[in-house]
C-alpha cells in the first residue's frame, strides 16, 4: 500500500471509534470499493455535520458517538438549509461551492445507505425517513467552467522554460541578502528543479510524486511507475510516460540523492528531505512539495501557481499534441469528461498560436 494510503488508513482507524455505530457500518459497507483516502473524506464531512448538530442543540446527545438514528429522522428541511448556510459562512474562504456540494453529497450517501440498503433485524430500513432525499445538489464543476477559472493561471510555452530557468539561475540572485534562504536553496536546488521539471513533463499528481520510489523510475524507457488515484489494487503500479526534457535533471538528482540526503539503505523513497534535528533523509511529504512549488512561484511573479496547476500546464500542452483519449490515459482520469477541460483551455491557446503565425 502506498504511503499516503497507509497514513490515511491509520487516521481513519483513529477517527471511526468517535463516530456513531451506523457510520461505522456505512464505512465498512464502502470499504471494498473506496480507498482509505476517500473514506477519510467521508468521516471528516460527518464530523463537521455532527459537531454542527451538537452545537445547534439538534440532538440530545453529548458526543458524536451517542447521536441516534431517530434524531436524524426528525431533522426538518429548515435544519438542512441552515446547515448549508453554515457551510457557506463558516471559516471564510474555506468552503467553496465545490466543497459544500461534496459535504452534502457525503450526507446524501450516508442517508441513502441507511434508508435504502441497511436493514434492522426485522428487515426494515434503519432510517425510516430520509430528509436528504429532498436535497438537490447542483453540479458545480462543468469542464467549461473549470477551464474558464484556469485561464491565464497556467504556464504556457515559453513560460514553462522561463520558470525552470528562474529556479535554476535567477532565484538565488533574488535572495542574495538572505543567507539562510540561500543555504536551503543550495542544498535542495537539484531536487526542487527535478520535481518541478518531472511534473511539467509528465503531469503526475503530487500524491504520485510523493509515493515514487527510487526503483519506480526507468530513465531508459522514460517511465515512472505510480499508484494511480482511486485504484484499490496496491499490487500494481501504472507506467506513466515522461518527456525527454526530464531525463537530465532526474539523472543528476538520482546521482546526488544518497550523498546529499544521507539516505539510509532502508529508505526507498525517490524524493527525500532532511527534517530539522535529523541526520538522515526521509520521504518528502505532500505539504513540503506543495510549499516548495509555491515558494518559487511567488518569487517568479505567479503566486497562483500550485503543483496541480503545473499538472494542468503539462496537460494543456500535451493535449495540443495528442487527442483527448491519450491525454486521459496520461493523466489517469477515470472519465474523458474530466479531460474535456483541456479542450476548452486549448481552444484559446490554438487561436493565439494561429494569430502569431499570421503575424510572422
Amino acid at each position: 500500500m502506498n504511503v499516503i494510503k497507509v497514513k490515511d488508513r491509520q487516521d481513519l482507524d483513529k477517527r471511526i471509534p468517535a463516530m456513531p455505530w451506523f457510520v461505522e457500518k456505512f464505512i465498512n459497507y464502502k470499504m471494498p470499493d473506496l480507498s482509505p483516502s476517500s473514506l477519510l473524506e467521508y468521516i471528516r464531512d460527518y464530523e463537521t455535520f455532527f459537531q454542527w448538530l451538537l452545537a445547534e442543540g439538534l440532538t440530545q446527545s453529548k458526543t458524536m458517538k451517542e447521536i441516534e438514528l431517530e434524531e436524524l429522522e426528525k431533522l426538518h428541511m429548515d435544519s438542512i438549509d441552515h446547515y448549508k448556510m453554515f457551510l457557506s459562512t463558516f471559516k471564510d474562504h474555506t468552503n467553496s461551492r465545490v466543497t459544500i456540494s461534496r459535504k452534502l453529497s457525503s450526507l446524501r450517501s450516508l442517508f441513502h445507505y441507511l434508508s435504502q440498503i441497511a436493514e434492522d433485524e426485522n428487515y426494515y430500513p434503519l432510517l425510516k425517513r430520509n430528509v436528504m432525499a429532498k436535497v438537490t445538489i447542483k453540479r458545480t464543476h462543468k469542464p467549461k467552467d473549470t477551464a474558464a477559472k484556469l485561464e491565464g493561471k497556467l504556464l504556457q510555452e515559453e513560460e514553462i522554460y522561463e520558470f525552470i530557468d528562474y529556479i535554476k539561475r535567477q532565484y538565488p540572485i533574488d535572495l542574495a541578502n538572505n543567507k539562510q534562504a540561500i543555504y536551503a536553496y543550495e542544498l535542495n536546488k537539484v531536487r526542487d528543479a527535478c520535481i518541478i521539471i518531472l511534473i511539467l513533463n509528465s503531469g503526475l499528481r503530487v500524491s504520485e510524486v510523493v509515493n515514487l520510489n527510487i526503483d519506480d523510475i526507468d530513465v531508459k524507457k522514460k517511465l515512472a511507475y505510480v499508484y494511480r488515484k482511486g485504484a484499490n489494487d496496491d499490487t500494481f503500479k501504472t507506467p506513466v510516460y515522461f518527456r525527454q526534457e526530464a531525463i537530465d535533471d532526474l539523472t543528476e538528482y538520482m546521482r546526488l540523492r544518497d550523498s546529499q540526503y544521507k539516505a539510509p539503505k532502508r529508505e526507498k523513497a525517490l524524493f527525500l528531505a532532511i527534517a530539522n534535528g535529523k541526520h538522515e533523509g526521509s520521504r518528502m511529504t505532500k505539504r513540503a512539495i506543495q510549499e516548495m512549488v509555491i515558494k518559487y512561484a511567488k518569487r517568479f511573479g505567479k503566486p497562483y501557481l500550485s503543483v496541480h496547476k503545473l499538472r494542468h500546464s503539462f496537460a494543456t500542452d500535451y493535449y495540443l499534441r495528442n487527442d483527448i483519449y491519450k491525454t486521459q490515459e496520461q493523466l489517469g482520469h477515470a472519465s474523458p469528461e474530466t479531460t474535456q477541460i483541456y479542450a476548452h483551455l486549448t481552444d484559446k491557446t490554438m487561436a493565439e498560436a494561429i494569430d502569431r503565425l499570421k503575424e510572422e
